[in-house]
């Protein structure tokens, strides 16, 4: 059984940067596609960014692109999530997620079949 593990969100001013650490057990980390998504009050589970086993080709949102970084570091059995820019829209509850699978659905939160518990992520203005 997979266990993710986040750490690494706070509340930080808009502009400010934050890192996001997902730590994974229990499986093959360096087999899986990895993700984070996203999830503000009262709205439904967004993507974020995802990259594959390799850490080639990340996959980002349109909303995050050019201010956040995923990247992963099979050795540590660790993915990242690098948030600059930060603005007050980003505030939200923070999810990684692994795909053992490599659907390669990015977006769809259906394709991840372990998720973290979440960390919440608070951008005030």
């Amino acid at each position: 059984q997979v266990q993710l593990v986040e750490f690494g969100g706070g509340l930080v001013q808009a502009g400010g940067s934050l890192r996001l650490s997902c730590a994974a057990s229990g499986g093959t980390f360096s087999s899986y596609t990895m993700a984070w998504f996203r999830q503000a009050p009262g709205k439904e589970r967004e993507f974020v960014a995802a990259i594959r086993w390799s850490g080639s080709t990340p996959y980002y949102a349109d909303s995050v692109k050019g201010r956040f970084t995923i990247s992963r570091d099979n050795a540590k059995n660790t993915v990242f999530l690098q948030m600059n820019s930060l603005k007050p829209e980003d505030t939200a509850v923070y999810y990684c997620a692994a795909d053992p699978y490599r659907r390669l659905r990015w977006q769809n939160k259906d394709a991840y079949d372990y998720w973290g518990q979440g960390t919440q992520v608070t951008v005030s203005s």
